[in-house]
């Protein structure tokens, strides 16, 4: 009898679309822990983009954020309004990324209110 290879692991996974992107459904009876239930994903991704978007200007692949919206196919609008987001107090980004804190506004007035003192974004971000 020889021994095999290779084993074969079986788990009870579901992919459903979500939003037309796949998405992994653990089974029942798992259940999420709160932080991951809690966390604002769109905004992480906002962020996210964002700091990249910065970045390419930053580096001179783009002159302006016109030349940006237009290269990734979205609005100039949309663009400059969400680089507002790389101006956010240092504390507030670490509280969002690392902390995974729930912000208690939206994303767009996240961006209004980047203008604001540091101490005034972080009351207003987590309500304090």
């Amino acid at each position: 009898m020889t021994t095999p290879d290779s084993i074969q692991i079986f788990v009870p996974l579901t992919i459903r679309k979500r939003n037309g992107r796949p998405r992994i459904v653990p089974p029942d009876n798992i259940t999420q822990e709160p932080a991951e239930a809690g966390e604002c994903r769109n905004l992480l991704r906002a962020v996210g983009l964002a700091w990249s978007w910065r970045r390419r200007l930053d580096s001179g692949e783009f002159e302006t954020a016109k030349d940006l919206a237009a290269a990734i196919g979205n609005h100039e609008r949309y663009v400059t309004r969400h680089l507002r987001l790389t101006y956010l107090a240092p504390e507030v980004l670490r509280r969002l990324i690392y902390g995974r804190e729930v912000p208690s506004i939206t994303i767009r007035e996240m961006t209004d209110l980047v203008t604001a003192s540091w101490e005034k974004q972080e009351e207003v971000v987590f309500g304090e």
